[in-house]
């Protein structure tokens, strides 16, 4: 049992490593060495728990997978209000996202490779069906404006991966200058953007311009 947890705080270890890389650096720029070099791993060792870079690189997508759909159980209880699990939904995964480097990573790698990853377990896929769903329940149940859901599902995941390139700059900027992260500039900034953004998807449909 000791031999297991040491490999298991060590696969974890080798994750959040392999994150702070991936979320600045992207997935062609990072290396196994650099990855392993970061921990104080040799690149043997390292293999032994990953055994290559697209694996470890799947890893993290799949694990924000998880976290999107533990994010969504949190908040789509029963007896909610559609409307205010959309919103929770998307500003708690926004907020997860600059607090969690392991979810910006895999973002960023299912964004900018989606080859990594097998359809069924596209996170970003999974994110806008599940997206597009929860507005059609709030146009159901809670007087949501007649929106187009999928395009409404669409535009959430644009300012979602707008926040990640964000996260990324701020990151990317402070560990340069002295070595550690801190993305308290973009939470600052996404949390009134969230709520001028639903707040104006609230006013419904712009009308229709007349015809002459």
């Amino acid at each position: 049992m000791a031999k297991q947890e040491r490999a298991r705080r060590t696969r974890e270890k080798v994750l959040t490593a392999a994150a702070q890389v991936f979320a600045v650096q992207g997935y062609d720029s990072t290396t196994l060495n650099t990855v392993a070099e970061r921990i104080g791993m040799t690149k043997g060792a390292l293999y032994g728990h990953f055994p290559s870079k697209r694996s470890l690189a799947r890893a993290l997508i799949d694990e924000s997978r998880h976290t999107w759909t533990s994010l969504r159980a949190a908040y789509d209880t029963p007896d909610a209000d559609a409307a205010g699990v959309l919103e929770g939904v998307v500003v708690g995964f926004a907020d997860r996202l600059h607090s969690d480097v392991r979810l910006r990573a895999a973002l960023r790698l299912a964004v900018e490779h989606p080859d990594l990853a097998p359809a069924p377990s596209d996170v970003l896929a999974d994110m806008h069906g599940t997206l597009t769903d929860l507005v059609r329940r709030a146009q159901r149940d809670s007087g949501f404006p007649d929106h187009c859901p999928p395009l409404v599902a669409e535009l959430l995941l644009i300012v979602i991966r707008g926040l990640l390139t964000t996260a990324e700059r701020a990151e990317d900027s402070t560990t340069e200058d002295n070595g550690t992260e801190d993305s308290g500039t973009a939470t600052r900034c996404g949390e009134p953007l969230w709520r001028l953004l639903f707040t104006a998807l609230s006013a419904g449909p712009a009308p229709s311009p007349a015809l002459p």
